[in-house]
């Protein structure tokens, strides 16, 4: 059977990995490479904050080709979708047609990913699609995945949340308003052990940072902006800074 050429959009966090796993067990895929948006300023992963020398182990211990595309410190949207395009069309040179996210259940977010892909040609793959958020940690945790929450939103989670493995506990100690796999933004995520993975990705947790938000919402009068995913003011992100163990 031909398996259709398909490219992974990796984020390094438990979801990408949970969703890996299962589209590396569909026999109607091959992965031809991982694809991860990073910060060029700062040389991490948008967003989760991790460095890319521990995106790159990832990759290896994964046994897949990291392809990287570099945005601007304040990168616009118009600046994502033409780098991110190029990439795109480079790949569906080489007979890729599709790309995988670990989405779950934002429409607004999946319908703007289907909407790039159209426009050079490919189609989206979401393998988590509109499954229950509490299944999917379930199945996460029972497959012995091993991740470690690199970035939390302080609308929801504090600075005691950072550098946590996520597991039974911290899953029991969220509150009820958190979704427990982190979907709306809450927190992300570090996966470093698992079955992806050929050996865990080894790593050390180092300081945990405060950066508040640059963008300033109409309404607000205290630099604070109101979180897209709901209603509770985000004045900033804890960020655990982890560091490549090479001992």
């Amino acid at each position: 059977m031909n398996r259709e050429k398909i490219i992974f959009c990796w984020s390094g966090g438990k979801d990408s990995a949970l969703a890996l796993n299962r589209i590396l067990r569909d026999e109607r895929y091959e992965v031809v490479s991982l694809l991860t948006t990073c910060n060029e300023h700062f040389q991490r992963v948008s967003m989760h904050g991790v460095r890319l020398e521990l995106l790159d182990a990832q990759a290896e211990a994964i046994g897949l080709t990291l392809e990287k595309v570099f945005v601007s410190q304040r990168s616009s949207n118009e600046e994502y979708q033409q780098k991110m395009s190029a990439c795109l069309l480079a790949n569906k040179t080489r007979g890729v047609t599709g790309c995988v996210f670990g989405d779950i259940f934002l429409e607004d977010l999946k319908r703007w990913r289907e909407e790039n892909l159209a426009r050079v040609g490919l189609h989206g793959i979401f393998p988590l699609w509109k499954i229950d958020s509490r299944e999917l940690i379930r199945e996460f945790i029972t497959l012995g995945f091993g991740s470690v929450i690199c970035c939390v939103n302080d609308a929801y989670l504090g600075e005691d949340a950072v550098g946590r493995n996520i597991n039974a506990e911290f899953i029991a100690s969220l509150p009820a308003e958190v979704d427990v796999c982190g979907e709306n933004g809450e927190f992300h995520s570090f996966a470093f052990a698992g079955p992806v993975f050929k050996q865990p990705v080894r790593f050390k947790v180092g300081e945990k940072v405060y950066r508040p938000v640059e963008v300033t919402h109409p309404s607000a009068s205290n630099s604070a902006y109101v979180c897209p995913s709901g209603p509770r003011r985000t004045k900033g992100f804890w960020f655990c800074d982890l560091l490549p163990d090479t001992n």
